[in-house]
Order: structure tokens, then C-alpha cells, then sequence
């Protein structure tokens, strides 16, 4: 897994005006770049330059409608305002992070830091009068996988989509479901499954974990069998638009009991199989499950309560606390008897610590339950938060291991 532990503002040589002003700058638009002009004191055909940028980066129609705004970019941060009184960034607890520089006289004004990667802290950006803006900044920086990448010449599976309202088991709720196909399956034949929790920002090949790019690479290298993936996303209630929270996902997610799993066998899998004329194996080992957070626990219910279904679970950051019992799965490893399972758990030390319980203590006591019963699993601590910025550098070896 690739890593970042501590970042540095990247000097560059300062680009040519001409070039920052040409019709391609803002392709490599970067706060970086953003920084290092201003370290030069722009004036003049520079001052626009750097006016230019800031617009483009942080959103010009936000900041001319009086809104602060701010980019984390690595392990750098731009905060920018367009106010008449001068103004600074500070931490909630009141202590300076910087004043912010004038860009021009309208007012424009912004500051770029660096700060330690996997930090957390509060600020507010203030002039005269209230804050202007609060907020809390999250630094969580990792290099991306090279399987990550959409390089020529990969084969490349495709994408099918289609909606399903009809559940018996939940009713009344709808979602969509995205279906990887990869390009070496043949129509008819039978492929290993992995269903994944969460599914549409999963499978996003613009999103986090890319999920689909993965599989593109590690198939086309055999680290991995020919795979269809199934995305599913958690149900919304009949009256909620596209884009709200999806109601029905704690239900779905974080209960105990085979509800769920009941859900993919008896509706999503064969309703896949219907629509789309592929198959899937029937022997648990070729069949996996995965998801983060409370679709996490999900994967690990869902394989827990049908074994015979489901061989391999990937979770990450998941949700073994007591938002819906289960808090109980440490012990109920311990006191049952073993079951055929291959388990992927990736950790947080910088996970969430709430009401519901303490996230890296639960995965812990998962990992330590796991050992005691002589699970074939793996654990995987880094320094994330809760998320899936930390599982995306880690997700091809994950693979790997889980197929191997």
C-alpha cells in the first residue's frame, strides 16, 4: 500500500505569464501551483494571473455571493474570501493560522498552508464582526494504486445499471444497481460473484475506490478470477429524491439477522441473472461480499448467516459497534462454532470515537476474535479515518489476498 505519511508543498519553477495565461493553464489548475505564485508577490499581468486562479480554483460565483471557500488539495489547504476588512484563518480554539493575502482591491483575499498528513482541527475565518465561515478540515492523503489508473490498452469490462423497486423484503423502498461485466466473460457461462454494499460510489471510475479499474487490471493479470461485480446501492424511501441519504441504509446495513442476504439471494441476484444473461457460481468459495462502514458489517452479516453463499468478506472501517447489535460480534465469534470463511478487515487508529462506540477498539476486538478462532483473515492498520480514502491504496492487494 502506498502511503503518505508526511507532505511538502512541492516548489516548481514558476511558469512563464504567457503560459499561465494560455487556454490549456487551467487543465493543471493545482492549489501548489496557486502557492508558489504567490510566493512571488505577483504584480500586475502575475496579480491576474494569480486572481485568475484563485477564482477558478475555489469558485468564483460562491466567493462573489459572499461565501468563504476552501480547497484541501494533499496536504495543502486554500481558504479564500472576498471581504472589504482584512481577515485570518483561525483554529476553533482561537489560535492564528494565518492572515490571508490581498489579491487586488476588491477585496479578494486568500491563504495556502501545508499541514502534517491525518490531521484534524477545527477553523474559522474572521474580519469584523461573527466569523465569516466555520468548518472542520480532514488531511487524509494517499498515493493512488497504479491499478487505479484507466491505462490504454487495458481490457476493459462494461457497466449495466437498472433500477429495482419491487422488494418483497424491503418494500416500498427503491435503488439502483450497477452490474461490472468484465470483457474476458463469456455470455452464459458461469463467473465468481462479489456484491458490493454502497455500490454506485464504489464502482464510480472516477470515484475513490475505482473499483471496476481495479478488476480491469487484476483480471486481465489473473491475480483475480473472471469476477462479476454487482453494485448495490442502499434503498431510498418511495418520496425521496436521488439526492438524499438513502433512509432505509441503517435498516438494511446494521441489523443483525439475514434480512439482508436474504434480499441479494432471493431478489438482486437473480433479477441480475434475469436482465443481464450472465451466471454466477454456487460454491461460496467463488462468491464475496464487501463494503465500508455499516455496509462493512453488512458484508460480514451477510456471509455470517449464509456461509454456504457467501466465502470471502472484504469490510473496511466497518461498523462493529452498537448501532444495531453489532457490538455483539466479537463474542458471538468466540462462542460459535467456526464457519468457512476468508475475512478481509481494514482498520483505522484515526477512526471515529462516538456515542455508538470506538471504531478502531471494535476492529480490534474483531481481529482479536478472528485470531482466537483461527479464521484464515487479515488485517490491515493504517493511520485513516473513517471512509474509504484509506482502503483505495490498499484495495488491489486486498484483492489479491482475498482471491488468491
Amino acid at each position: 500500500m502506498l502511503l503518505t505519511h508526511h507532505c511538502r508543498l512541492t516548489v516548481v519553477t514558476l511558469m512563464a505569464w504567457n503560459a499561465i495565461l494560455s487556454t490549456t493553464w487551467a487543465e493543471d489548475l493545482t492549489v501548489q501551483k496557486l502557492a508558489t505564485l504567490l510566493e512571488s508577490r505577483p504584480q500586475g499581468e502575475a496579480m491576474q494571473a494569480a486572481r485568475k486562479m484563485a477564482f477558478q480554483l475555489l469558485g468564483k460565483q460562491q466567493l462573489l455571493q459572499g461565501k468563504a471557500a476552501v480547497k484541501v488539495e494533499a496536504c495543502s489547504v486554500a481558504w479564500a474570501i472576498l471581504d472589504s476588512e482584512p481577515a485570518q484563518v483561525l483554529r476553533s480554539d482561537g489560535t492564528a493560522l494565518g492572515k490571508m493575502s490581498a489579491l487586488g482591491d476588491d477585496g479578494l483575499q486568500i491563504l495556502i498552508q501545508t499541514f502534517p498528513n491525518f490531521t484534524e482541527f477545527g477553523y474559522q475565518i474572521v474580519s469584523s464582526g461573527p466569523p465569516k465561515a466555520r468548518g472542520t478540515l480532514r488531511i487524509e492523503h494517499y498515493e493512488s494504486a497504479p491499478e487505479m489508473a484507466n491505462t490504454p490498452n487495458l481490457p476493459k469490462g462494461r457497466l449495466e445499471r437498472f433500477s429495482w423497486d419491487q422488494s418483497r423484503i424491503y418494500p416500498k423502498t427503491r435503488r439502483n444497481v450497477t452490474v461490472y461485466i468484465p470483457q474476458s466473460y463469456t455470455q452464459g457461462e458461469e463467473a465468481c460473484l462479489m456484491v458490493w454494499q454502497d455500490g454506485s460510489r464504489h464502482v464510480d471510475p472516477h470515484g475513490t475506490l475505482r473499483v471496476s479499474t481495479v478488476f480491469d487490471h487484476l483480471i486481465h493479470r489473473q491475480q483475480m478470477p473472471i469476477t462479476i461485480g454487482v453494485f448495490v446501492d442502499p434503498g431510498r424511501k418511495e418520496q425521496q429524491k436521488e439526492s438524499e441519504k438513502p433512509a432505509n441504509r441503517s435498516l438494511e446495513y446494521d441489523s443483525l439477522g439475514d434480512n439482508y442476504v436474504r434480499f441479494l439471494l432471493e431478489e438482486i441476484l437473480p433479477e441480475t441473472e434475469r436482465r443481464l444473461g450472465v451466471r454466477f457460481k454456487k460454491a461460496p468459495e467463488a462468491r464475496a461480499i464487501a463494503g465500508g462502514s455499516s455496509g462493512g458489517i453488512c458484508a460480514f452479516t451477510a456471509a455470517w448467516e449464509r456461509p454456504d453463499q457467501f466465502g470471502k468478506v472484504l469490510s473496511w472501517v466497518g461498523s462493529f459497534v452498537d448501532i444495531r447489535g453489532g457490538n455483539n460480534y466479537p463474542y458471538l465469534l468466540r462462542m460459535t462454532e467456526k464457519k468457512p470463511l476468508r475475512i478481509y478487515l481494514l482498520a483505522g487508529s484515526h477512526d471515529l470515537d462516538n456515542s455508538f462506540g470506538h471504531w478502531p477498539l471494535a476492529n480490534r476486538m474483531m481481529e482479536s476474535s478472528l485470531k482466537f478462532m483461527g479464521y484464515d483473515h487479515r488485517v490491515d492498520w493504517t493511520p485513516c479515518f473513517h471512509g474509504s480514502k484509506g482502503m483505495a491504496p490498499a484495495l488491489p492487494d486486498a484483492l489479491r489476498w482475498l482471491w488468491r
